[in-house]
């Protein structure tokens, strides 16, 4: 087997699609595609960010992440989010197994979480780590660098 067919063999397992938001490439008007690797982390962000229910033919698509914000920042919710994550990437990412899902803060003022996910691609073998950004609080009342203005 060429290194080419390979590599469409792996590629049509791990898959490929639309980049995520779509986005064209300029001077042919053609989507930009993402393949393998990114197109499995584009997978679990859209997961991630995508609210049950939103869906309509399928509801139980997403995860439960958005029910978290405004809560304070406590071991139970750590341990929710984990779980949701988990459950999530379970249900809907079958190229992956999720080895560990750590939560840590993102500041000092606990507003934001660092969802930090290690996994191993099923086909592959492979490992991997992603990390996806979750705030829990609106973005509002901002403090702003002026830039020393």
């Amino acid at each position: 087997m060429s290194v080419i067919q390979e590599e469409a063999g792996e590629a049509g397992f791990l898959g490929s699609g639309w980049s995520y938001p779509p986005t064209f490439v300029r001077g042919n008007k053609q989507l930009n595609m993402t393949k393998k690797g990114s197109n499995i982390k584009q997978s679990i962000d859209v997961i991630l960010q995508t609210c049950q229910g939103d869906r309509s033919i399928n509801p139980g698509f997403g995860s439960s992440l958005h029910s978290f914000v405004f809560r304070s920042l406590d071991a139970t919710l750590r341990s929710e989010v984990i779980e949701s994550v988990h459950i999530a990437l379970r249900d809907y990412e079958p190229r992956i197994k999720v080895d560990t899902v750590t939560v840590t803060t993102e500041n000092d003022d606990e507003t934001s979480l660092a969802v930090r996910i290690s996994y191993t691609i099923r086909q592959t073998n492979s490992r991997h780590n992603h990390v996806y950004p979750f705030a829990l609080t609106e973005a509002t009342h901002l403090a702003l660098n002026d830039g020393g203005l």
